[in-house]
């Protein structure tokens, strides 16, 4: 009797968890007789990796004193990809986000008296004050495309 309570209270438990809740997005590869579950970031994500990728050739650029790209219109994506589940768009990442488009096309333009150093680390910066209100993981690794 006893045992079959502690069914009851485990099968209770399964079905009480949230089952509207989303799921990772997870693709599974099979390899032979391997099954790997491979991760699938968001549209957001994503768009961060893009991003911090381009800026660390750009930190290059800037720190070589010519910039030979241009600023990636991709980037304007930020006001619309889709967040992972946990998180959501606010007004502070509006904010931030818009700050930093205006910021990154900054370093684009020419004739200005603010030092190319000095408008790439603006944007970069921007990357790390909007991080500091949320999803902080990053910060390490985008401190690390500043130019000092």
């Amino acid at each position: 009797m006893l045992k079959q309570l502690g069914y009851i209270f485990i099968i209770g438990l399964m079905f009480s968890c949230n089952s509207s809740e989303k799921t990772e997005q997870k693709v599974t590869i099979v390899d032979g007789s391997k099954h790997y579950d491979v991760y699938q970031g968001s549209e957001m994500a994503n768009l961060m990796r893009g991003m911090h990728a381009f800026n660390l050739q750009l930190k290059k650029e800037v720190e070589n004193g010519k910039i030979t790209t241009e600023f990636p219109e991709e980037f304007l994506k930020i006001h619309t990809a889709e967040f992972s589940e946990s998180k959501s768009r606010n007004a502070r990442f509006d904010h931030y986000s818009g700050k930093f488009v205006e910021a990154q096309k900054l370093v684009f333009v020419e004739d200005t008296i603010v030092p190319l150093t000095e408008r790439y680390n603006n944007a970069i910066n921007l990357c790390i004050s909007c991080h500091q209100t949320e999803c902080t993981g990053p910060i390490p690794k985008i401190k690390k495309l500043l130019i000092n």
